[in-house]
């Protein structure tokens, strides 16, 4: 949907060249302007969504002859408007975008991606911290921050202190907040359950690797090496039922969207929230000043380290219809990437909480950054793992994230799920 944008009509052609679709852009015939086309990533109701209108309305503000001309779009409806908007030819000239399997795929499979490389700016960005994403070190986007923790427990600690405990260590320790807990009305234990992905992402992706004892186990199921219904995969998503059982989360997370969640531990509702490190900076500014972030306490008969699911983070990147389009419509772009990353509004981005550190050269964090900012860049003392939607897509990954959603709500059992997910998974 358009967010506080008039509709511009643009001539738009479609050319077909080597299973290419490229979009035309350029010069508004009736206002003059470079039109750039723009799919970005957010909504209203959230920061990432409206830092991005503002920044819009700043850049056009200070570039009169450049138009954003943006759709914007948020969770599953990007992913599936992305694929279409690919397929029809109306491919935009910057996009959100990433480069692993569930931010990546659609890109590569329309032969769209681009190695920004060339157009990179040595002096702004510090090259080593952007990835390389492709096999000859192409570098496909500008992620938002460098690597993204995907798998945090928010701990309460103020509240947990309160209630006469410490920072949990193992899940033994957890387990044991649950009378006191429950005495106060409070749960210990909670995340967006009605995401989806967020069980996936947020939960799955360490516990995985502590029941497997692998970082990389992704790899081996891709490789067939390993199956969802090997015992240790199945232990995990047994762990959710758990969990349940021991009365450390509520089947009613399930219900719990992401908004919800966040007011939820804001308002000392739960002892805990695992979601993102992208979350820090959505909860109060209260909640913040008492939040420890830690990994997944240490899980009984676990293998290996406490580890955190991690990936380098999404970001904007051209595609190829950019390039096709001509230099006055590439070189707006890229103009209008450079300010989207200049330093006062990635600095802005690290003081909302929305990354964990710029990819920005010789880039010095202000001394006044809210304390949480300390307690993210710490995470990097967790050994990181697989995020499974990184590798997994498609059908295969929306049964194992709607499975755990029902192991959950007691509706389906791990084994149950772990064969139903193997079943539709093709290597």
């Amino acid at each position: 949907m358009k967010l506080s944008k008039k509709v511009i009509l643009i001539g738009l052609f479609a050319v077909l060249a080597m299973g290419i679709v490229f979009a035309g852009g350029g010069k508004d015939g009736k206002s003059g302007k470079t039109v750039v086309k723009v799919l970005a990533y957010g909504d209203n109701s959230n920061s990432e969504g409206q830092s991005f209108v503002r920044i819009v309305e700043a850049f056009e503000a200070a570039n009169p002859t450049i138009d954003i001309d943006y759709e914007m779009l948020y969770d599953e409806a990007y992913h599936q408007k992305v694929p279409a908007r690919l397929a029809s030819g109306d491919v935009p000239h910057v996009a959100y975008m990433g480069a692993d399997a569930r931010w990546g795929t659609a890109w590569k499979e329309a032969a769209q991606q681009v190695d920004m490389r060339p157009y990179i700016d040595q002096n702004q960005y510090d090259l080593s911290l952007i990835p390389e994403m492709g096999p000859n070190g192409e570098k496909y986007y500008l992620p938002l921050g460098t690597s993204n923790a995907c798998t945090v427990v928010f701990v309460n600690e103020k509240l947990v202190k309160e209630l006469g405990f410490d920072i949990p260590k193992t899940y033994d320790d957890m387990k044991a907040m649950v009378p006191a807990a429950k005495a106060k009305g409070i749960e210990v234990l909670s995340t967006h359950g009605a995401d989806g992905w967020a069980w996936g992402s947020c939960v799955m992706s360490a516990l995985f690797s502590r029941t497997t004892g692998k970082t990389d186990y992704m790899s081996d199921i891709a490789s067939g090496a390993k199956k969802f219904t090997d015992a240790d995969v199945v232990s995990g998503l047994a762990f959710l039922n758990q969990m349940v059982k021991d009365g450390v989360m509520s089947q009613k997370a399930v219900l719990i969207d992401s908004g919800t969640g966040l007011s939820d531990y804001s308002n000392g509702k739960c002892l805990m929230y695992v979601t993102g490190q992208w979350d820090a900076g959505n909860i109060s500014p209260e909640a913040q000043a008492v939040t420890k972030l830690i990994a997944f306490p240490s899980l009984p008969g676990q293998k290996g380290p406490d580890t955190m699911a991690g990936a380098w983070q999404v970001g904007y990147g051209i595609t190829k219809a950019t390039v096709a389009a001509g230099k006055e419509v590439l070189d707006a772009s890229i103009k209008f990437l450079n300010y989207f990353n200049s330093v006062a509004e990635v600095t802005q981005r690290l003081r909302d909480g929305a990354i964990v550190a710029p990819i920005l050269k010789d880039y010095k964090v202000p001394a006044d950054m809210p304390a949480i900012i300390s307690e993210k860049i710490a995470l990097g003392k967790y050994v990181s793992c697989d995020v499974i939607d990184s590798t997994l897509t498609g059908a295969p990954n929306d049964a194992l994230n709607a499975g755990m959603q029902e192991i959950v709500a007691g509706k389906s059992t791990a084994a149950q799920v772990a064969a139903k997910v193997e079943s539709l998974y093709s290597r």
